[in-house]
């Protein structure tokens, strides 16, 4: 019985160490507006942002890729298709 009441604190201290970390943060975002917009400015001047030339290719290659998938399963399609309407009529 004692392990279970120390299992038991442990998971209610872990709780309340969980609130008021949470707390913290929150508390920290609402008061200070200016220090949240300067790290969100900091951290999307790390994103590096793809060139038009990227960005034109990589929609070619989307466009490509999908209309080899459409060929395939339509190909797919016709094939399960035939094989069905053979088996049926052999045996209908």
């Amino acid at each position: 019985m004692g392990s279970q009441t120390r299992l038991e604190l442990t998971a209610a201290d872990g709780y309340a160490r969980d609130i008021r970390k949470q707390k913290a943060m929150l508390d920290m975002a609402i008061s200070n507006p200016i220090q949240f917009i300067q790290q969100v400015r900091a951290e999307v001047s790390k994103v590096v942002w793809p060139t038009r030339r990227e960005v034109v290719l990589t929609t070619v290659m989307v466009f490509i890729m999908a209309s080899l998938a459409a060929v395939f399963f339509a190909l797919v399609d016709l094939g399960i298709r035939g094989g069905l309407q053979l088996l049926l009529g052999y045996f209908g």
